[in-house]
């Protein structure tokens, strides 16, 4: 039955309520229900929320956020990795209830003789439970309320006192509490939520080696996490050459999503990149570096990966008899044979998903965290479903990121099973208006409960948007977009050299993709936008205000190729305005419609507007300020706004 009071819409929470919603350690956590009942008695509640290895839960008060909408609101501080769970508790608040009748009738000017015998009895039935210094004061309480040579108003005074709310505040009976349905919550370190990507192929840099040698680099512009393509060996047969073609030379390195050969599959490197003990290394120089190395996991096979002989099982089979290779029309992939995860025996599935756990195993031995999951739309959703909480239960620091360009509810789900970020369509929203839809949608809507986006302006596989045969700028604003807009984004190596040159004019990829080749890259090129990267991956580590998704706020502007946005910290000591110029061709100014009360500014004062950017200082006052920018100087403002003299 629903009870006499209904707890409805509890966030955060998945859709379906079956798996964790997310956060991270040391995050502000707002959680919100609907709570009502028949009538007009007052309510109150508590959040309860605890580690689901843990006895004891903590409890925070609830408060009444829109009292026409019954949304109440509390919050929490995870301080443990883990799963954790939560619910939410309310009761008819007695005393609540009779001061609002008892004050009521008190200022109309009616008789409430009966109103302050119910309060004295309140009192009565507070005082056996309370110890002895607060019965005793409870007690003279309820005398003057039962006093009758007083006046109504003399009579009620003493009952009203904060003292006296406090003691007669909770549930006079716990049986009276409704409890709601357990919610889960997974908490995750920090750098589940915020942290600055960068991907490069160890192959163009010589091996493992001479990617460790880069490492200090990457540091430096102000990266937390070197992402890798596969480094496993890659198979001969049907080996890609240049820009995919199918004639390969004996020279041509092929793809390394393409993986297995005679010298092992997902376990194995490959020997042109170095040793095992050479990744133990890089791990171990990374760690130095302040940085963490987050390898691929791309669950597919060339023709000549060990599992093809020693497991045919795993693979789709043609009628002909032999293994069917990789397809999304009109691109194929003859070099790489699809696993499939639901074989008809149930043995063989359970073998197969062990072994690719034993996977993640054999690489989180060997120190790695976080995975780059290649592809994950196309492996059942119980599979995913299955092996990231299997890990996660040894290894709560581990997290996945999601590789799925694909349809939004697929996405949605993936994330709700449990990967911890997504790749998103940030890559193809230009417009401001497609911008602040899509970023609503994925930062303040229910999605922001599970689906954490990580922002690309580029990956090896696209190459789209303003930086198609872009100039400089196009490079410099999206690079502001991604690294503000969200927590999370990252770059592609090459990025920063501005490599602009698509496949062709329908073709997303690049020309010469390093896919399939190569590339030897100038990194001391003078043109090299690695200080601005640095530049602004500093601000991002310097204003809190960044590391969070759900704060977002957008601003009205006058022009809409200017994009305004703030966000501010949790505690409200951190504000940022960032005003963006999408159009990398042209000067663009407008007016910005700012509401500074939300973002707690003065209304009618000065306020200083510092940009992180070109370290300039601006005076405002108003809602109403005034932003010009040239893309040919500077293509976006990144502002901190604060009191004069703060």
């Amino acid at each position: 039955m629903i009870g006499r009071i209904v707890i409805d819409d509890i966030r955060p929470a998945t859709p379906t309520r079956q798996y964790p919603a997310k956060v991270v350690v040391g995050e502000t956590v707002t959680v919100s229900a609907d709570v009502f009942r028949d009538g007009h008695d007052i309510l109150a509640g508590r959040l309860c929320w605890r580690a689901a290895d843990k006895e004891d839960w903590n409890e925070t008060p609830l408060t009444l956020l829109n009292a026409g909408l019954d949304r109440w609101t509390g919050t929490l501080v995870p301080s443990t990795l883990g799963r954790h769970e939560l619910v939410v508790e309310a009761w008819t608040d007695q005393y609540a209830t009779w001061r609002h009748k008892a004050e009521t009738k008190l200022a109309a000017g009616q008789e409430i003789a009966t109103e302050l015998e119910e309060g004295a009895r309140l009192v009565d039935a507070a005082v056996a439970d309370l110890a002895d210094a607060d019965a005793g004061a409870l007690q003279g309480v309820a005398g003057v309320l039962r006093d009758t040579s007083l006046h109504a108003g003399e009579r009620l005074a003493p009952a009203l006192t904060p003292a006296v709310q406090a003691l007669l505040y909770g549930p006079a009976d716990p049986s009276q509490v409704t409890r709601s349905d357990t919610v889960p919550l997974w908490v995750d370190r920090e750098r589940a939520l915020h942290g600055a990507w960068y991907e490069f192929f160890p192959r163009s840099e010589g091996g493992l080696q001479g990617a460790r040698n880069r490492l200090p680099a990457v540091a430096e512009m102000g990266f937390d996490i070197v992402y890798f393509p596969p480094i496993h060996p890659i198979g001969r047969q049907f080996r890609k050459g240049p820009n995919n073609t199918l004639t390969a030379t004996p020279d041509d390195p092929g793809s390394p999503w393409a993986i297995g050969g005679p010298e092992g599959g997902h376990t194995a490197i490959h020997p042109d990149l170095g040793t095992l003990t050479d990744f133990e290394d890089l791990v171990l120089k990374a760690h130095e570096l302040g940085l963490e190395i987050a390898l691929d996991y791309a669950l597919q096979c060339s023709p000549d990966h060990p599992w093809v002989s020693e497991h045919p099982e795993w693979f789709h089979h043609r009628p002909d008899g032999t293994i069917a290779y990789a397809e999304n029309p009109p691109k194929k992939y003859q070099d790489i044979y699809p696993i499939n995860f639901w074989p008809d025996e149930e043995a063989d599935r359970e073998a197969l998903w062990a072994a690719c756990k034993e996977v993640l195993d054999f690489w989180i031995g060997k120190g790695v965290r976080i995975f780059r999951v290649d592809n994950p739309h196309t492996k059942p959703m119980a599979f995913w479903e299955w092996v990231i909480p299997a890990v996660q239960e040894e290894h709560p620091d581990v997290f996945f990121l999601a590789e799925a360009f694909t349809r939004p509810k697929v996405m949605a789900k993936l994330a709700e099973v449990g990967f911890s970020q997504s790749y998103t369509y940030f890559t193809w929203r230009d417009e401001r208006e497609d911008l602040v839809d899509y970023v609503e949608e994925i930062a303040l809507g229910p999605k922001a409960d599970f689906m954490r986006p990580n922002f690309w302006p580029n990956t090896p596989d696209i190459l789209a948007g303003p930086l198609r045969n872009g100039p400089r700028s196009a490079f410099k604003l999206r690079l502001v977009l991604a690294a503000t807009l969200v927590p999370s984004y990252g770059l592609y190596s090459g990025y920063e050299l501005c490599e602009n040159e698509p496949m062709s004019d329908t073709n997303e990829e690049y020309f010469h993709s390093e896919k399939y080749e190569i590339r030897q890259r100038n990194w001391d090129e003078p043109r090299s936008l690695a200080p601005y990267i640095t530049l602004v991956n500093d601000i991002r580590r310097r204003h809190p205000a960044l590391h969070r998704l759900r704060n977002i706020m957008f601003h009205p502007a006058t022009n809409a190729d200017i994009l305004a946005y703030s966000k501010v910290s949790d505690d409200g000591s951190d504000i940022v305005l960032v005003a963006v110029n999408l159009d990398p061709w042209s000067v663009h100014d407008c007016t910005l419609d700012l509401d500074l009360a939300a973002m707690g500014l003065p209304l009618d004062q000065p306020f200083e507007a510092y940009d992180e950017l070109t370290h300039q200082s601006f005076t405002w006052q108003g809602s109403h300020p005034y932003v010009r920018l040239d893309p040919a100087d500077e293509v976006a403002h990144i502002l901190h706004l604060r009191p004069l003299g703060a």
